[in-house]
């Protein structure tokens, strides 16, 4: 009974979900980075290098045989997409969460400083004696 319990409390925990959202997005983000290379850099490239297709690129190793460097070309530059997506949207993300921590840190210096727990009993205190008064 004591493993069910472990478990529950493990899957339970903040940091499992966190990570299962995480790897949903970033498997709806790798489907859009690959729609991004396949639909819209690689007929660019096709263009720079005069209409080929870097999944094309082969060399014959025997009859039935063949390397397929055209495909690990085109993972590269898959990979390479995806790393400058990422940087790009954690700089950004960086830069919103900066600008969003000095806003309220100058929105807390704008703010008068709140009366402590003395200057509180004393103004009751004072309220106190012109009442009796």
């Amino acid at each position: 009974m004591g493993l069910i319990k472990e478990f529950k409390e493990f899957a339970l925990k903040g940091n499992v979900v966190d990570m299962a959202v995480g790897v949903i997005i970033g498997g709806a983000f790798g489907t859009i980075v690959t729609s991004l290379v396949n639909d819209v850099l690689m007929p660019c490239m096709g263009l720079l290098t005069g209409g080929a297709d870097f999944t094309g690129f082969k060399i014959q190793l025997g009859p039935d045989n063949f390397l397929n460097y055209g495909n690990f070309i085109q993972s590269i530059v898959n990979f390479l997409i995806i790393a400058v997506s990422i940087f790009a949207m954690v700089k950004v993300m960086n830069t919103a969460s900066t600008k969003l921590k000095k806003k309220e840190e100058e929105a807390a210096a704008q703010e008068p400083p709140k009366p402590t727990q003395e200057e509180l009993l004393a103004e009751i205190r004072d309220l106190l004696k012109e009442k009796n008064a």
